[in-house]
């Protein structure tokens, strides 16, 4: 049984990959669908900084969201002046940092849905009379939909997971960042945290198992789709 405080780190856990995942997904979505269709002079550019985060060791993107966020930085700042909103040391800060490195995955899934729906369709809508928006909302969107779905699941697996880009740019504050990798390092520290790290560690390994599932039966799906069309 999990105690009181296990509960509560891994109900954050799951606020903050489902909050991270929520805000990350129409960023990934546009992002997918101008990689799959669109060229442009600096198409390669875009691409290779969406991916930036799997690359960069994680301590390095905390350390630059930090910088970013900072009271005087470019974009904490503005949030605190204008707003009085400050995401230090807090859940929504953790919850930036997950989606950060949660967002190459998204992309990539994204935009391999979108490449695998038949253009044909969409030059037929267009010829119709379709505009470009029209026939993205009406065509592409709803075909590459399990697709976008299984980037979506694993783009949350990979946020519950989070922790160097987390650590460095929230800390680990109990109550607020503190989730379950976070929680699983904090009690690798201590001397009588080993049962504290075999209960989290099984709720993580299941939470990463169900994800990776649902994953790959949402990309089996999107190919028998495809592959019917």
């Amino acid at each position: 049984m999990l105690t009181g405080e296990e509960w509560q780190i891994v109900r954050l856990s799951l606020l903050v990959g489902g909050v991270a995942c929520a805000g990350t997904l129409p960023v990934a979505v546009a992002l997918g669908w101008v990689l799959a269709r669109w060229r442009f002079p600096g198409k390669v550019l875009l691409d290779a900084v969406v991916h930036l985060p799997l690359v960069l060791p994680p301590v390095v993107t905390g350390w630059m969201l930090l910088l970013a966020f900072a009271p005087a930085g470019p974009i904490g700042a503005p949030l605190e002046r204008w707003f009085g909103v400050s995401v230090l040391f807090r859940w929504t800060g953790a919850a930036i940092a997950a989606g950060v490195m949660a967002l190459p995955l998204m992309v990539r899934a994204v935009r391999l849905a979108i490449e695998g729906v038949d253009r044909r369709l969409e030059q037929a809508a267009q010829t119709l009379g379709a505009g470009r928006w029209r026939v993205f909302a009406t065509i592409t969107l709803p075909l590459a939909m399990p697709g976008l779905l299984a980037g979506t699941v694993l783009g949350f697996a990979r946020a519950i997971g989070e922790f160097g880009a987390t650590i460095t740019f929230v800390s680990n504050v109990p109550g607020q960042t503190e989730t379950l990798p976070l929680a699983i390092y904090s009690a690798l520290q201590r001397p009588d945290g080993d049962a504290m790290v075999w209960r989290l560690a099984a709720i993580s390994v299941a939470l990463s198992i169900v994800a990776l599932v649902a994953s790959e039966w949402l990309a089996r799906r999107s190919g028998r789709g495809m592959h019917v069309l």
